[in-house]
């Protein structure tokens, strides 16, 4: 198949994805190459509005471009980690913090029609789960500072919370600035020890790593977009 004809065909993909009628009235739409693409952004009350380009998939997938200044290169960031590369200060509330602009207002991602793939995505894994009679459950992991040492927790109950988790495991350099639940330095304490033996388990407050708080890879942590080594293998895996 020539790429023109591939091209072509994502193209037809992308217009597919929503209505004509819903996306006339938002700003800076562009349709093509499997995917819809709209000008979004997200406001800190300290730094103002940053401005990005969101892409919608029809997987369910939600990638962002961000635009905030000339020189940032910041790109395929989730909406949660545009949230708090933004400096929005109530973060982990992007579906009503990140938004569209709708007939020349700022709209919450939460009240258009942007989110129809990824909320059908995530109401499919939950069918999945309970078709093999399991609840998938991830306990809390730490990721320490390259600079001070200190290990942070990441709560890992959603998808996006996983993908924090696996990006920052993903980054040599993680350090606690980037922190993306609190805007957070070096200076912060750490938890206790004896705080961090409670990690979720459901079995046993404090257990140490079992089959009912251990993961070895599913879709909710494991993701399509990425290009790690685990990841492709899981994804492989499942087309297999």
């Amino acid at each position: 198949m020539s790429s023109s004809v591939v091209e072509e065909e994502e193209i037809q993909c992308g217009s597919t994805l929503f209505e004509q009628e819903e996306l006339q009235e938002m700003s800076g739409v562009n349709v093509g190459g499997g995917y819809v693409e709209v000008m979004c952004g997200c406001t800190s009350h300290r730094y103002g509005d940053a401005v990005a380009r969101l892409r919608v998939f029809p997987n369910g997938d939600l990638e962002i471009t961000c635009e905030c200044t000339p020189g940032c290169d910041e790109d395929k960031l989730t909406p949660a980690a545009f949230e708090k590369h933004s400096g929005r200060e109530t973060a982990r509330k992007w579906k009503n913090n990140v938004w569209v602009i709708v007939g020349g207002e700022k709209v919450p991602l939460s009240k258009t029609v942007l989110l129809k793939y990824y909320n059908e995505a995530s109401k499919k894994l939950n069918r999945s789960n309970k078709s093999q009679g399991t609840k998938v459950f991830h306990r809390d992991e730490f990721v320490g500072c390259i600079e001070c040492g200190k290990e942070r927790r990441f709560r890992l109950r959603s998808r996006d919370e996983c993908r924090l988790h696996h990006n920052a495991m993903a980054d040599p350099n993680w350090k606690c600035s980037d922190f993306p639940y609190d805007k957070i330095t070096c200076e912060a304490e750490e938890e206790r020890g004896s705080r961090k033996v409670y990690k979720g388990c459901t079995r046993s407050p404090t257990c140490k790593g079992c089959t009912s708080c251990v993961c070895f890879g599913c879709e909710l942590c494991r993701f399509s977009d990425c290009s790690c080594q685990t990841c492709v293998d899981f994804t492989s895996n499942v087309k297999a």
